[in-house]
């Protein structure tokens, strides 16, 4: 970097400092710049550097330096006060507070010393003659600090006794400091409305609402407004992570992660900051941060994953239960030092509270991307526990035939808790088949030769039908595996023979219907994998199904496995119907497989059939339907539908319910749907899309950081083979839309140039076009003119190739612009300006309907009104008076075009015609024509006569046309 040559190039360059990022390098340019100040040989140049040291370490992790400089300053000003001009000797008595808390915040400094400083500041202000707001206020924080709890309370009286004055922190960060004693005090409630003005955005300023989002989180959660701390999680951790120096805010989101089942967004965030473990400059801020860290160590250490690799301190490898030690250590060794200091043991006891603390949420789905930490499977029962006496085993094998024979769930499991209890114990050939039966159903396609041995088993017990049950079930399963042929010839003996036994009454009709429904089930399996080139699949199917409910129906008694039987046989034959295209018949048949499932007490079976409904409502665009369907499928699943099939779900419920306005909702179901996603390791590609759509539900909700939060999340998994490329130029187009709205337009024109390069290989290019002109406003706003000249230059020429002359023009206003300031001024600004006005009105004149006629006649308007506002302004300070007139003039030309164009529209754009009126007035007035002015005014007024005052607009235009009538008629005068 070039030296500082002099005062205004040392003041430009602290400037150009102040907006680097916070940390190391932004401090060692500011110690470089006081250097070159001191060779100005300027005192107020000097004085002005040690400033900016003093703002740069105070907003990073070297906070302990601020001591000396400040010293240095307050020895000059002691010394020699004339030399400090009005804005540094407030700056001087505003950095009093900084230095009352820095000394708070290291240990090594007395109390005493501390207290001595208070009493410094308070007499400094008093002789300044400013309020002992501040002066009370840093008294309140050494008093919360210490645990002096009632000299805290008469401070924080007092603090918000004394007049605010200009010495007095912002709003927001005094409502920050006030909601926090409201915490501490176990106010939850009265903090979050002391902090409402500060998460509303009514107060800000460089550290806030970052901190009062972090502070919030947990009193939210204890209130029980879960969904109001997740979104204060993603809007804070989105403003605190570019700032070094919020290593405390930084903590109050990993200690949210540790207490509401977010564990590995924890170890995330760790890993992000590792400068946090070993960073010495803010000692509190430290102590903060080891002792979340030791929280979320010790939460995953008693979720058995103790030994589990984490981030931690550089220099060597951590597990989860050594970075808990260690972090425990330090936290509490730096806790001594201040309870050492302050003589009281509070520090401490805070901080083992908070190491101590139980989670408040089991788990709070966040929306973004985080696998969900895999606690280890229990283990498995000991050898002593796995010799039951007979009263245990009976139990168990009691409970497992329940489960079983009433279909519950969990019934498998409980036979596999019967095999586990019953090894070394001798048991006869029913049980054993029965436990062989239940292994086989949870082996999917490795059970067929546990099945047969299930069949050898009954048959051994004397039950040949539920061995032909077993056989068929086999093979299913070997159709189920993709060979549906061998499955077919496999159940034709087992169907032969059951029919045969059951006819002599040798089996019973549970074990016959079983046979059957095997049977149907591998033709049907065969319709739909369509193996059979035959037209005879379907008929089989059918007849095989229609033999069952003829065997079965109207027999079933209270026996819920024939019952079972009944439906998934009606449902059968729903999807037989839906093959032939007979939606109303299946849509029907669906429905009677819902409601016998329910009605038998098992409406987890009627899940599948109830998705079935929505996807054939949709297809008739039946949404009512469709929205009934899914929410019918989430409350009979309950919490027995697998993690991807709820997933899928709540994503179908989140589009439907979002297709009709209710976005807030649709929000909720997408949350879920990315949750369950993540749960059943389908983060990259269903939870994607899911995270996708909650982004944009988020967007449309205004919700901007938290979309962006999301929609970043989802960006890295998605792709053109699995979600398509339009899927990935919306999710950057609304995060470039999410970037504009936070102020990040940099960031937002990247995004929208990626899309813009992805939709630029399309057949269709009015994304392309629309993206790229994006981009340009982004560039432009981002102060990036020329990039944003070529991006729009980009637009128009896409606009012109598709014939979008509203685009056209609108990107010949937004060059017109740019060119004013660059070195084509306004002579190409005109030119550009020109060629819109002629563009619009050629292709107004050409117009074929009425529509696109009136649409061409307002663009048209407001090319006009831009291109008089573009000359007015195009002028320089420095003109001569001729130089001004002829602008003016123009200006009125363009103007009073406008209005005449805005004349032809039709009543609405009354509020675009006054507004141009009134301009043309002031325009008037300036080029000496009272008379004409007050003309443009009585114009407006006309134009309002009868108008509803109650319209905000009505009554700014006609105060601005009062205003500019009495201007008027005192220049006539």
């Amino acid at each position: 970097m070039s030296e500082v040559s002099d005062f205004d190039a040392l003041r430009r360059a602290m400037a150009e400092n102040g907006e680097r990022p916070e940390g190391p390098a932004r401090n060692a340019r500011a110690e470089q710049l006081l250097a070159e100040a001191e060779r100005l040989d300027i005192p107020l140049a000097v004085i002005e550097a040690l400033g900016h040291q003093l703002k740069v370490y105070n907003y990073s992790s070297e906070k302990d330096k601020m001591f000396v400089p400040f010293a240095r300053l307050l020895r000059m000003w002691d010394e020699r006060p004339e030399d400090f001009d009005a804005h540094e000797t407030h700056t001087l008595h505003w950095v009093f507070k900084w230095m009352s808390a820095g000394m708070l915040d290291q240990p090594h400094i007395p109390l005493a010393s501390v207290e001595t400083w208070l009493a410094e500041m308070a007499h400094r202000y008093r002789l300044a003659g400013h309020s002992e707001r501040a002066v009370r206020g840093a008294e309140f924080s050494v008093a919360a600090h210490i645990g002096d709890l009632d000299r805290a309370e008469r401070a924080y009286a007092a603090w918000l006794a004394a007049d605010r004055d200009s010495m007095a922190d912002c709003h927001a960060c005094e409502l920050h400091g006030q909601g926090g004693w409201q915490v501490r005090r176990g106010r939850d409630a009265e903090a979050i409305e002391l902090w409402r003005p500060v998460l509303e955005g009514e107060y800000t300023c460089a550290h806030e609402p970052h901190t009062v989002l972090a502070a919030s989180l947990l009193p939210l959660l204890r209130l029980g407004r879960a969904e109001q701390a997740r979104a204060h999680h993603l809007r804070g951790f989105r403003l605190v992570r570019p700032l070094e120096s919020m290593r405390g805010a930084y903590a109050d989101h990993v200690e949210f992660c540790a207490l509401t089942g977010n564990e590995a967004r924890g170890l995330e965030l760790l890993a992000e900051r590792p400068a946090y473990f070993t960073d010495s400059g803010q000692p509190r801020s430290r102590l903060d941060f080891l002792a979340v860290v030791t929280l979320l160590m010790d939460r995953m250490t008693g979720l058995g994953l103790g030994g589990q690799r984490v981030p931690g301190p550089s220099g060597r490898a951590w597990t989860a239960g050594e970075l808990a030690a260690h972090a425990r250590v330090a936290a509490l060794e730096l806790a001594e030092r201040f309870d050492r200091r302050n003589g009281t043991p509070y520090v401490g006891e805070r901080t083992r509270a908070r190491m101590a603390q139980r989670p408040l949420a089991e788990r709070l789905p966040l929306g973004v991307r985080t696998a969900a930490v895999r606690t280890p499977a229990p283990p498995a029962p000991a050898a002593a526990a796995a010799e039951p006496g007979p009263a245990d085993l009976s139990a168990l094998l009691d409970e497992a035939r329940r489960l079983a024979d009433t279909l519950r769930p969990h019934a498998v499991e409980a036979w596999a808790a019967v095999a586990r209890a019953a090894e070394g114990v001798e048991l006869d050939a029913r049980t054993r088949a029965e436990i062989a039966d239940h292994a086989a159903m949870d082996r999917g396609p490795e059970g067929v030769e546990l099945f047969e041995q299930a069949a050898e088993l009954y048959a051994e017990a004397g039950d040949p039908g539920e061995a032909l049950a077993a056989r068929a079930r086999a093979a299913y399963i070997r159709a189920l595996s993709g060979r549906v042929d061998e499955g077919l010839a496999a159940v034709a003996g087992p169907y032969d023979e059951v029919l045969a036994l059951y006819a002599e009454d040798a089996t019973g009709l549970r074990q016959a219907a079983a046979v059957l429904m095997s049977r149907a089930r591998i033709l049907m399996r065969r319709l739909h994998e369509g193996q059979d080139e035959t037209a005879d699949a379907a008929p089989a199917a059918e007849r095989a199904v229609r033999e069952l409910l003829a065997l079965v129906d109207g027999r079933t008694g209270d026996d819920v496995r024939l019952v079972s039987r009944v439906a998934e046989g009606r449902a059968m034959l729903a999807q037989l119907a839906e093959h032939t295209g007979d939606e109303d018949t299946a849509a029907d048949l669906f429905r009677q497989a819902v409601d016998r499932f329910v009605g038998a007490g098992l409406p987890w079976f009627a899940v599948e059939y109830e998705a079935r409904l929505a996807a054939l409502a949709h297809r008739r665009d039946d949404m009512v339907e469709a929205e009934r369907a899914l929410r019918a499928a989430l409350e009979h699943g309950g919490p027995y539908v697998e993690a991807v099939g709820r997933a899928q779900l709540h994503l179908q419920l989140a589009e439907v319910v979002g297709g009709r306005g209710e976005l807030r909702e649709a929000a909720e179901h997408a949350l879920e749907a990315a949750h369950w996603a993540d749960e059943a390791a389908q983060s990259t590609t269903l939870g994607s899309w899911a995270r996708h759509q909650l982004g944009g539900f988020l967007l449309r909700q205004g919700r901007f950081a938290e979309a962006a939060e999301v929609l970043e999340s989802a960006l890295p998994d998605l792709s053109a083979e699995t979600h398509g490329e339009g899927a990935i130029v919306q999710t950057q187009w609304w995060l470039g839309d999410c970037l504009g709205e936070l102020g990040e337009h940099r960031a937002a024109a990247e995004r929208r140039l990626q899309a813009a390069e992805i939709a630029r290989h399309w057949p269709e290019q009015h994304d392309h076009a629309t993206l790229a002109h994006l981009a340009a406003e982004s560039l432009g706003q981002a102060g990036l003119p020329a990039e944003a000249e070529r991006a729009y230059a980009r637009a128009g020429d896409l606009w012109r190739s598709l014939g979008d002359v509203h685009g056209l023009v609108r990107s010949l206003r937004a060059r017109a612009w740019l060119a004013l300031g660059s070195a084509a001024g306004a002579d190409g600004a005109r030119q550009l300006m020109t060629e819109a006005v002629r563009t619009c009105a050629g292709a107004r004149q050409a117009a074929g309907d009425e529509p696109a006629r009136r649409r061409l006649t307002a663009e048209l308007a407001y090319t006009h009104r831009q291109f008089s506002d573009l000359l007015a302004r195009s002028v320089a300070e420095e003109a001569d008076d001729d130089a001004i007139r002829a602008a003016f003039e123009e200006a009125l030309s363009q103007v009073t075009l406008a209005i005449e164009v805005f004349a032809l529209l039709p009543g609405d754009a009354v509020h675009d015609r006054t507004g141009a009126e009134l301009a043309a007035g002031w325009l008037e007035a300036d080029l000496g024509r009272p008379a004409a002015a007050a003309a443009r005014a009585r114009a407006v007024l006309a134009a309002y006569e009868g108008a509803d005052e109650a319209d905000g607009t009505v009554r700014e235009r006609r105060a601005e046309a009062g205003q500019m009538l009495d201007l008027a008629v005192r220049q006539e005068d």
